[in-house]
């Protein structure tokens, strides 16, 4: 008999649970068992694999790097497992489990948390779990379901979805404007204290395409670079400088005067709403659920 056949499908469910958690405390409290339970399975499936899976000391506990590769490996296999019983010890189809979903912070605020509060409420049964972060993730490590991106997707043999298009607006303050005259042409910015989004693949150049279709490519100069889409909405209404918003981080502050769009004739090149899924086949029914939720939820906004 080898060492894998001996290793109970338990011991795996709680290693997740340790690594999904952050400690053994945490873990023991999510499967509702004893602390001294986790620990021992644990050290158990450390012993019959040979190679020590978590790094402890008083205040944390971390993946080595055997940790890592298994969960990274198991983990895709354990959500499969879930779901497949899911499915077949729920005949009413009723959502179950956990939904793990990610994006970035003004996404969530601006359209995807009222969106997950509709959808919580018509599947009472699923638990969510909303992680709000600007920089891109990896899905399969940090053990997340679904990513919503918004932009251009740099990896073309990624999975993922299209949900829908938005546009950008060069914006600024009233308070910004009272200081300088509003531009009458793209090459105009050039003078103009931009504001850089760092997270865009080239973010100080942009391609305008007029009403009548006329072409012009525009390089600005940023004397405030910022990471995030929420800071940068908080600097340009701060009367920092100039910079283009995705309209749905601008639109209420656009309603209420907070902010003004310049060059509206002109307009930059539309952005994806996308469903980014981790690697491997198999889509469980709750994430197909959500896709085709969240794309309705977005064509009615």
């Amino acid at each position: 008999m080898t060492i894998l056949s001996k290793i109970d499908l338990n011991c795996l469910t709680m290693f997740d649970a340790v690594v999904e958690s952050g400690g053994f405390t945490a873990a023991a409290d999510r499967l509702g068992i004893a602390k001294a339970k986790v620990s021992i399975q644990i050290s158990r499936l450390e012993r019959q694999l040979g190679a020590p899976l978590f790094t402890r000391t008083t205040r944390q506990v971390s993946l080595t790097d055997a940790g890592r590769s298994l969960h990274s490996e198991c983990q895709p296999l354990l959500r499969g497992i879930q779901d497949a019983l899911s499915r077949i010890g729920n005949e009413e189809g009723k959502l179950i489990g956990r939904l793990r979903i990610t994006t970035t912070v003004s996404h969530a605020m601006q359209s995807l948390a009222p969106a997950i509060a509709k959808f919580a409420s018509l599947h009472p049964t699923l638990e969510i779990d909303l992680r709000t972060e600007d920089r891109v993730v990896d899905l399969v490590s940090e053990g997340i379901d679904l990513s919503i991106r918004l932009g251009w997707l740099k990896n073309s043999s990624q999975r993922a979805t299209k949900l829908g298009e938005f546009e950008q607006y060069i914006v600024a303050a009233p308070q910004y404007l009272q200081k300088v005259s509003q531009p009458k042409k793209p090459e105009d910015l050039a003078a103009f204290d931009w504001i850089a989004l760092t997270l865009l693949p080239t973010p100080n150049t942009w391609q305008f395409t007029s009403r009548s279709n006329e072409s012009r490519t525009v390089h600005v100069k940023a004397r405030i670079r910022v990471d995030s889409p929420g800071a940068l909405r908080s600097l340009v209404n701060s009367g920092a400088g100039v910079s283009a918003l995705e309209q749905y981080n601008a639109q209420a502050d656009l309603d209420a005067g907070r902010l003004v769009r310049l060059l509206p004739q002109w307009s930059l090149p539309r952005g994806g709403i996308f469903a980014v899924l981790p690697p491997g086949r198999h889509v469980s029914a709750k994430v197909r659920a959500f896709i085709d939720f969240y794309r309705d939820f977005l064509k009615r906004q």
